[in-house]
């Protein structure tokens, strides 16, 4: 993977806050709506460009879209999500992220959601309200 890529992907905030929730687990483009509180065509329009980086990847399940890192990163890409990891700690926008992050799992968790069959996660599951 290009490292001049990888930074190019990396210098939007929007994209930032996305792929450091993503690090909590794979997530649908609904649940990154409602946390970061885009409209629908930000949110895609971000989340097609990180796939066309090569920085997330997409599984299909029924309607649904479900975003995630790669299973296999490059290490030039790791090492940049690692590096986030330790950064985002520090801004408030990033630890309110991972906050709602927590209370939409706990909502979906109390109702009984599940996410879309064939999702494997590494967190817990979430469902798609869309």
């Amino acid at each position: 993977m290009d490292l001049v890529r990888i930074y190019q992907c990396l210098c939007d905030r929007t994209r930032l806050r996305m792929l450091n929730l993503l690090r909590e687990g794979p997530l649908c483009v609904c649940h990154l709506q409602k946390i970061l509180r885009e409209p629908q065509v930000k949110v895609s329009k971000h989340l097609r460009y990180l796939k066309a980086h090569h920085l997330v990847e997409v599984s299909k399940a029924g309607n649904w879209r479900v975003y995630s890192l790669p299973t296999r990163p490059s290490r030039q890409l790791a090492s940049n999500l690692n590096c986030l990891q330790d950064c985002v700690t520090e801004d408030p926008v990033f630890r309110r992220d991972i906050v709602k992050l927590t209370k939409l799992r706990k909502q979906l968790k109390f109702i009984g959601a599940d996410c879309p069959a064939g999702v494997t996660q590494k967190k817990p599951r979430l469902a798609c309200a869309c």
